[in-house]
């Protein structure tokens, strides 16, 4: 089992994880082109695609969506109120109706060898969802685009081999930045994106001895820099060990595995689940 971020940032995403017999992406919000361009690098073409998972409907997730579903009629899984609201952007042009494929949070969804979970989070969208896949028992999580976590988001992504996190923001950048007030407000709101220490915090919450990578993702342009991120989530992880200790609980440096950042026009280096 493998994953890799072909983009990832506020400009765009689209995350690659499969099998040797199964291969999925995870939001299409870069161009067609770019998409292709990256599947080649992995030795594979939108041909191999299986499936189409989409978190919400927002363009920095979708905008691909139209151009390739035209060429290459790959089915499409997402929440009955995303594909609503997929249907009603103009931008994204007409998509066959019988290429959607609705699924519901908690519903597991069987593609071949491989079993996503979708799973609720909280965010400005119509019905938006993380995934958790899996092959037998090794298991990846995708989760992007929410303002806040509970014990809900814990126990859902509770023992993942390996995490795509958002790290979206540094709320000072944010604070102190361009952006007008009303969308700070959103981007800060239980309804918006993770900034670099809540994202640490959630991570503190997932740790175990045997997860193999985490890589960081969905940065804000304006609002982050990857060498920022990294360091916040490390300090946060360093910060909950030291004062957990004596407990179970985080008791796992930054050091024991590897943690990547996703480049926003780059792939990210392809992770293998042992």
């Amino acid at each position: 089992m493998r994953i890799c971020s072909i983009a990832s940032g506020s400009s765009g995403n689209c995350i690659y994880v499969g099998s040797d017999t199964t291969h999925l992406l995870v939001d299409v919000g870069i161009s067609g082109k770019r998409t292709e361009a990256g599947l080649k690098g992995l030795d594979l073409s939108m041909r191999d695609i299986d499936g189409i998972f989409i978190t919400h409907e927002h363009a920095d997730h979708i905008a691909g969506l139209g151009v390739l579903e035209r060429k290459y009629e790959t089915p499409i899984y997402a929440t009955q109120g995303t594909i609503q609201a997929i249907k009603r952007n103009t931008s994204i042009g007409e998509i066959p109706e019988e290429l959607f494929c609705p699924i519901k949070a908690d519903e597991k969804i069987i593609i071949k060898d491989l079993v996503c979970n979708p799973m609720e989070i909280s965010h400005d969208a119509a019905e938006p969802v993380a995934y958790r896949i899996a092959h037998g028992k090794k298991r990846i999580g995708i989760i992007t685009d929410l303002g806040t976590y509970d014990d809900y988001t814990v126990e859902s992504l509770r023992g993942v081999d390996a995490l795509l996190l958002e790290a979206n923001h540094d709320v000072n950048m944010l604070q102190v930045g361009p952006y007008p007030y009303y969308l700070k407000r959103r981007i800060l709101g239980d309804r918006g994106h993770l900034s670099n220490e809540k994202a640490g915090q959630l991570l503190c919450d997932l740790l175990h001895d045997h997860i193999q990578a985490v890589m960081l993702g969905h940065l804000s342009k304006e609002n982050n820099l990857p060498e920022l991120a990294y360091e916040a989530v490390r300090v946060e992880v360093t910060m909950a060990r030291m004062n957990r200790k004596e407990e179970e609980a985080c008791d796992i440096k930054v050091s024991d595995f590897p943690m990547y950042v996703a480049a926003r026009n780059e792939p990210s280096p392809v992770i293998h689940i042992a």
